[in-house]
């Protein structure tokens, strides 16, 4: 029998998931990996590679002894991962992205850039808002396929941040990797780079590509190496172009190796890292992707149906388009493929080659969905009440809160949850608009406060909270499909795609079938497609698109049958729909006003 693991690194956990050749779970185990904040500037979240490494060993040994599976069974292996800047030397030891300590008076003080844990900026850090203004003034073509403004999440502003601030001759020395690219070269010691984390995170634009420079009136420059010389020396980071982006994995076909999802890396696990995992050495590893990718990958091809009923027939890629994946932990990413490039600005893309060669990728996003559900909640004055009432009952909070507002609607006379807080109103950017503003500086709006701050009051917060969850979704998705996009179902995965109310919520804010998957969606196809020959060499676009069609097959075969949550339809649906539409106008007027209160206080202080 054979048999895959998938890894998947989240913003607060690793896991392994053991899955046979038909992608059935066989066993899965979670670990939860460590986050450092500065306790004076709230902008940074760091995390350290040592940890996460630790953390995903510990998993896996852990399914193999649940599961009785032995190492040799196992015939491949895949990661996932954030999208988060890992730092380390020539020799791979980690080198420290963490100014704490540092003086005002010295900030290349302190431990960046020597030998240190944290060595991980965590896609949530928001340090480089300086950087990343710098870039997108630049009206460079590479920003075209970034929605045409590159994110202060993304690697090339954080990559300038560190330049900034540590010494030149550290600096030199660092190899940059995105974390599902550090970890295949953790397991297998190839720098090999995925596709998926250059082209989406770093700047990379596949061969072949036209990039449109606005600042030159509209000149073209095709893509001949994957990187922009010009791009980088624009904007401070001649020495990268100097040194072929070695320090970024390479020109491919001179000094790198590019690969596209799942494609076998190096000559799988190394020694060492077959020893720390609990595997044999030489296990296929296949190239990594984005978790939220992985969350693609995991659910677009799945068959789907009403709960208790036979499932539909299995999806042909073409029909991928129109299945957008929703991949919804601590922030929620909005996954859709095209055949041809659509750019939406504000949504990040649209990426060529991301998953499969030849196809096109663009990801909307909202930075804060989980956090921000955990943070309504945590900082209300009732919550300590909540907490004991759920020691008391031994139910969670999530329930009590369901049953409170249960309540409320009947004290109240409301019809449905919408009209229980018609009068509430939440604008959710806490963290920064990621899409499709791409707008950090947008902030969290509330407007409905009463002198309440009981658990009642606590409930209807946390009602409205999944409402504007829903409603900035719909702003994603009705944006996408204005410039191209043909969405018309959500395929969910992550641990939101546990909370209920919040997707029936969806279905009906969006008016479209959410299709909840039966199985984790971690990186099990691309474990299986890796078995196979080492790349050696740079493939050119037709035999990379060959292999993208096996991808394909996989998937099918591996992706579990998904359960539809359907719009509402009762009685009550059409008084809700209206009253939600209305307040998703209400949420649309939220964002003009706050961008107008920012110009009125920028030109009363300037």
């Amino acid at each position: 029998m054979e048999y895959y693991i998938g890894f998947d690194v989240g913003t607060g956990s690793g896991r392994a998931c053991l899955v046979d050749r038909t992608g059935k779970l066989i066993a899965d185990h979670s670990e939860p990996t460590q986050t450092h904040r500065s306790p004076t500037d709230h902008r940074i979240f760091e995390q350290s590679t040592t940890d996460i490494w630790s953390s995903l060993s510990k998993c896996c040994k852990t399914i193999l002894a649940s599961s009785g599976v032995s190492p040799s069974q196992v015939k491949g292996i895949g990661f996932d991962a954030t999208c988060s800047l890992a730092v380390v030397d020539r020799q791979g030891t980690p080198i420290s992205v963490s100014r704490t300590g540092a003086t005002e008076a010295d900030e290349q003080d302190a431990n960046l850039g020597k030998e240190g844990f944290w060595n991980v900026i965590l896609w949530a850090d928001h340090r480089a808002e300086e950087e990343a203004e710098k870039i997108n003034a630049t009206g460079e073509g590479v920003l075209g396929f970034v929605g045409e403004t590159m994110s202060l999440e993304m690697e090339i502003p954080k990559t300038l941040w560190l330049k900034k601030h540590m010494p030149a001759e550290r600096f030199k020395r660092c190899m940059l990797f995105d974390l599902p690219d550090y970890l295949t070269y953790r397991a297998t010691s190839s720098l090999a780079r995925s596709t998926c984390s250059l082209a989406c995170k770093c700047s990379y634009v596949p061969p072949g590509t036209k990039m449109i420079h606005k600042c030159d009136g509209g000149v073209e420059e095709i893509s001949t190496d994957g990187w922009s010389a010009r791009f980088f020396n624009k904007i401070g980071l001649g020495e990268m172009v100097e040194e072929y982006f070695d320090a970024l994995g390479g020109i491919p076909g001179k000094n790198g190796l590019v690969l596209t999802a799942g494609q076998p890396v190096g000559n799988g696990l190394s020694k060492v890292a077959a020893e720390e995992l609990g595997l044999v050495e030489g296990t296929a590893v296949g190239s990594g992707v984005i978790d939220a990718y992985a969350g693609w990958i995991g659910t677009v091809a799945a068959a789907s149906g009403p709960k208790g009923e036979k499932p539909g027939p299995k999806p042909s890629l073409d029909d991928a388009e129109a299945r957008l994946a929703a991949i919804a932990g601590t922030s929620t990413c909005h996954i859709a493929q095209s055949k041809q490039g659509i750019l939406v600005p504000g949504v990040w893309g649209p990426y060529r080659d991301a998953v499969f060669p030849g196809l096109w990728m663009n990801e909307g996003g909202q930075s804060s969905t989980g956090q921000l559900i955990d943070f309504m909640m945590k900082t209300h004055p009732a919550f300590p009440k909540l907490q004991e009432l759920s020691m008391q009952t031994g139910k969670n909070t999530y329930d009590l809160l369901g049953e409170r507002l249960e309540t409320m609607m009947k004290e109240r006379g409301a019809e449905t949850l919408t009209h229980l807080t018609k009068e509430l109103h939440f604008y959710p950017d806490l963290h920064g608009n990621r899409s499709p503003l791409a707008d950090p500086r947008m902030r969290g709006m509330i407007m409905g406060l009463t002198l309440d701050d009981g658990i009642s009051d606590l409930a209807a917060k946390f009602n409205v909270t999944l409402e504007a969850i829903a409603l900035q979704t719909r702003h994603i998705v009705d944006e996408m499909n204005a410039k191209g996009h043909h969405i018309s179902s959500i395929y969910m995965s992550g641990s939101q795609a546990k909370n209920g109310p919040l997707m029936r919520l969806l279905a009906t804010v969006l008016n479209m079938p959410v299709i909840i998957p039966l199985n984790p969606p971690l990186p099990s196809s691309s474990a299986r497609r890796c078995s196979g020959k080492p790349i050696e060499k740079q493939q050119d676009s037709d035999d990379a698109k060959k292999q993208g069609g096996k991808l394909w097959e996989v998937m099918s075969e591996m992706t579990q049958p998904g359960v539809e949550v359907l719009p509402r339809s009762d009685d009550l649906a059409g008084r809700e729909r209206k009253l939600l539409e209305a307040k998703y106008k209400i949420f649309r007027e939220a964002v003009e006003v706050q961008l107008k209160w920012r110009k009125m206080v920028a030109e009363a202080v300037a």
